[in-house]
């Protein structure tokens, strides 16, 4: 018996008092700890947005010192490109590779830095351009050309400078260029023109044509 009064006595109003107050204190920590958690989650917020921001800003300067975006004004280029349409343009093109005839390239008027024309190159440095009756002649060979607008209806020659390119509109006689105004700098070239991305039902590659002469 007296064991079991012992146990029985092991119940005493201090130790209730001190389990509560263990209870109480164990419920009231999350309490406690809740501010700091939600400044350190608005912390993390913010780090994420800059964190966002900053790699934005990294992929907007890359993009655009590898590739520029352009507008087609006019129809200088008709049928190959038409006015309204938005290109994309490979600004390391001729850093990495070297222009060739039929390309389609994006350069600074020689006239007028400011403005950017798109034309397709005729001639390359030391090349000599002759153009008559109807044909274009890259030194000594009539080059075939099916896909112009019509044949250009003038006629003159040109000897294409060390560094520079001889280019000209596909709507040949709708068309300024260097028939007009000589060979362009070919530090004025900004890069080649590759994808037309607007309007979405022209989307596709920008035609370069490789040069086929006729055979006579």
């Amino acid at each position: 018996m007296t064991l079991a009064v012992h146990h029985e006595g092991s119940y005493n109003p201090i130790n209730m008092v001190e389990n509560d107050l263990q209870g109480f204190r164990s419920e009231s920590a999350p309490d406690q700890e809740a501010p700091e958690q939600r400044k350190a989650g608005l912390r993390r917020f913010v780090l994420d947005i800059l964190e966002t921001l900053i790699l934005s800003l990294l992929l907007f300067v890359v993009i655009n010192s590898v590739s520029a975006r352009v507008r087609v004004d006019g129809s200088s280029m008709e049928p190959t490109l038409h006015n309204g349409e938005f290109l994309i343009v490979n600004k390391l093109a001729y850093k990495l590779g070297s222009p060739a005839i039929g390309d389609v390239v994006v350069f600074h008027f020689p006239g007028n830095p400011d403005q950017e024309y798109i034309k397709r190159i005729i001639g390359l440095p030391g090349d000599q351009v002759v153009i008559q009756q109807g044909r274009v002649f890259v030194n000594g060979r009539s080059l075939e050309e099916n896909y112009i607008a019509a044949p250009p209806a003038y006629e003159a020659s040109w000897n294409v400078p060390q560094g520079a390119i001889f280019v000209l509109g596909d709507n040949r006689n709708n068309s300024s260029d260097s028939h007009s105004w000589g060979p362009v700098p070919l530090e004025n070239v900004v890069g080649k023109a590759v994808f037309v991305y607007w309007p979405p039902q022209e989307w596709g590659m920008v035609d370069h044509i490789k040069p086929s002469f006729d055979s006579q």
